[in-house]
């Protein structure tokens, strides 16, 4: 009986709280939004089921949850367990796992994938639309001013920032060296307001243009030479990581996998880093962040505010890139479609796929993708660029 007793003790039914249940019914809409919508089923899948994972109650002498962890010291030379740890490990599997997001080690290689499938030319034929993913990261800033408006310190308000970029894997990183105890919401929001870019930006999009404006047709691009492409990875990071030295991780990995994919001599390992090599990365990723969101570490008031300054810096960032196209137009002869500006936060390549949606539900005939790709890559890069930025300013 004793026996049953603690058996009973030590299932998740007798541990159960309201707020684990609670996050277990968001990682199974995350499922089902992925699943029933189409929203980013790649990252939603993986970080739902991380969600319910994660929110399993667990006893806490078993390793198994994400924050468990072995607490190692070193005396004469030897390894010795902390007193208080249970059993002699590394911590649980998951928290092996969980260590490639809280060293940062994921994001940069999830950013040598994204650079083996980038294509520049769109942007290298036309370079004045890199303003425009430059102009989209006035999201981060003002969140930043929002944030520490709020409470937050300068660090934590520089890793919430970020999330205006819409880029998941910069967030992670940046807020795994200024802010780690917030990684967790900050890794959900960046991917969840991610996911949620069809429905976020088509409004912001009409709200702040004008029939017209959103009627106007582009000049097809111009073809780029194979030499361009391959000058512009190593020249673009000697630029970018002069600019911002501690963005040279990120934009480092971004234009190595670039250049692997323009070398035409690499293309084993180009297509192994776009492949397999990024699949495998998503999915540690995925799930490790959505099994970090305990209830007992997630759901709180700072959570809830970053959820709202998310959101924010999401809306202030597509509305920055639309608004700096318009005030282009003002000095250009030829006329850029103000749509595109949206494509400047780094959603790649799902905003300047609704770019191409809202734009022809106006002209079913107006082709807007490929240059809508010009500041969505632009916007990869400013990001990186941005968070390096904060990164060397506010590190502490």
């Amino acid at each position: 009986m004793q026996i049953l007793l603690k058996f009973l003790e030590s299932t998740g039914f007798a541990n159960l709280e309201i707020g684990n249940l609670i996050m277990i019914v968001v990682g199974i809409i995350f499922i089902t939004l992925a699943i029933t919508k189409d929203y980013e089923p790649l990252l939603l899948v993986p970080i739902g089921m991380g969600v319910i994972v994660g929110n399993i109650p667990t006893m806490d002498n078993v390793a198994l949850s994400v924050y468990s962890e072995a607490h190692i010291a070193v005396e004469n030379g030897q390894v010795m367990l902390e007193e208080g740890h249970v059993k002699w490990n590394a911590g649980s599997v998951l928290s092996l796992l969980y260590m490639g997001v809280k060293m940062g080690i994921y994001p940069p290689l999830i950013f040598l994938g994204i650079g083996a499938m980038t294509d520049f030319s769109t942007m290298l034929s036309n370079p004045k639309l890199v303003l425009l993913g430059a102009a989209a990261q006035i999201g981060v800033f003002l969140t930043i001013l929002g944030a520490l408006f709020l409470g937050f310190n300068a660090q934590e308000a520089g890793a919430i920032g970020i999330i205006g970029g819409a880029d998941g894997p910069t967030s992670i990183f940046l807020s795994s060296q200024l802010a780690p105890k917030l990684l967790g919401p900050i890794a959900i929001a960046a991917y969840s307001y991610m996911a949620l870019v069809p429905v976020i930006q088509p409004p912001i999009m009409k709200l702040l243009t004008t029939r017209k404006e959103r009627l106007i047709r582009m000049a097809p691009p111009r073809v780029v030479g194979r030499r361009e492409k391959m000058i512009f990875p190593v020249a673009a990071f000697l630029i970018c990581a002069m600019i911002a030295p501690a963005s040279l991780v990120l934009i480092g990995m971004l234009f190595f996998g670039n250049l692997l994919k323009e070398s035409c001599v690499t293309d084993r390992l180009a297509n192994t880093a776009r492949t397999a090599f990024i699949d495998i990365v998503t999915i540690l990723l995925g799930f490790c962040v959505g099994a970090s969101t305990n209830a007992s570490e997630f759901l709180t008031k700072q959570s809830l505010l970053i959820f709202a300054l998310g959101a924010l810096s999401f809306c202030v960032a597509t509305a920055g890139g639309v608004l700096f196209a318009k005030f282009m137009n003002l000095f250009l002869k030829e006329k850029i479609n103000p749509l595109i500006g949206a494509a400047g936060v780094s959603a790649v390549p799902d905003s300047a796929r609704v770019v191409q949606m809202v734009g022809q539900a106006e002209d079913p005939h107006n082709s807007l993708l490929m240059h809508a790709m010009a500041p969505n890559v632009a916007g990869v890069i400013g990001s990186a660029i941005a968070a390096g930025v904060l990164w060397s300013v506010l590190a502490t």
